[in-house]
């Protein structure tokens, strides 16, 4: 990367339109789909597939998916240089569990401790139980997954200088139709266009980020000795802060919310 994470996070944007002549390279497109392997997942479940056009005629296909509802989605799928159809498993089957744990017994990730590899299937089987039998919102455990990586997807791809736009406005049932994806145990769920953006015609380029302020996104517990009092904001009538310094200096190295709110 040529500069730090922070610095993509804050200069990446939805692209708006692509430029049709620009066409991402081979070898980036290969760091592309380490992108969507390498991605992070509850328990290491990876319940996704991936479909990546470039063609034409395979951009024209996910295409389809805008042609009732969304045509203002149809020209970035036509002219990106690429587009990612992300897929989420419709059952969260051991048979899948089982090629996960078999992979990452061939990859090497028990050799040091055999015990682990029957304490990895354990703690997988417990977490998808709890999905499919209490919460009984596996569908929606597993599509949370995809999200995840589409978050490190799009951060990912800023850092090669390629652009994307996540869509959720799409037909995902004319998708699952014209991949057969049901059949094959999958949904589609989003897709994303990537590629390079329109000089002329990306309005969302050119303008700047827009994001709450720190004070109404997080709350952080930091160091006594690091605390600053800020006194109660206008809009915070009805809360009292308590705000009390360190009885010794034993104490400086204890933690307390920057801000106590008592109701």
């Amino acid at each position: 990367m040529k500069h730090d994470i922070v610095y993509y996070a804050k200069h990446r944007h939805t692209a708006k339109a692509y430029d049709p002549n620009k066409v991402i390279s081979a070898e980036d497109i290969e760091k592309v789909k380490e992108l969507l392997r390498y991605s992070p997942s509850s328990t290491n479940w990876q319940p996704w597939h991936f479909i990546l056009a470039s063609t034409p005629e395979g951009k024209a296909r996910i295409a389809k998916s805008t042609e009732e509802k969304y045509q203002f989605n149809r020209k970035s799928i036509l002219n990106a240089s690429h587009v990612v159809v992300f897929c989420s498993k419709l059952d969260a089957d051991e048979a899948h569990m089982l090629k996960v744990w078999n992979q990452e017994d061939k990859d090497g990730r028990f050799a040091d401790n055999p015990e682990r590899k029957k304490l990895n299937y354990a703690g997988r089987t417990l977490f998808t139980n709890l999905h499919k039998q209490d919460f009984k919102d596996a569908q929606h455990w597993m599509d949370k997954q995809v999200y995840l990586n589409i978050g490190q997807f799009l951060l990912g791809v800023a850092t090669l200088g390629i652009d994307a736009t996540p869509m959720e406005g799409i037909d995902t049932k004319v998708l699952d139709i014209e991949f057969g994806l049901r059949a094959k145990g999958y949904s589609s769920l989003v897709v994303v266009p990537i590629g390079y953006h329109h000089e002329q015609e990306d309005f969302n380029a050119k303008l700047p980020k827009s994001r709450l302020p720190y004070s109404e996104i997080l709350t952080e517990r930091t160091p006594f000795s690091q605390r600053l009092c800020h006194p109660p904001a206008p809009s915070t009538a009805g809360l009292t802060y308590v705000l009390s310094p360190p009885e010794s200096p034993a104490s400086a190295h204890q933690t307390a919310d920057i801000h106590s709110v008592v109701i």
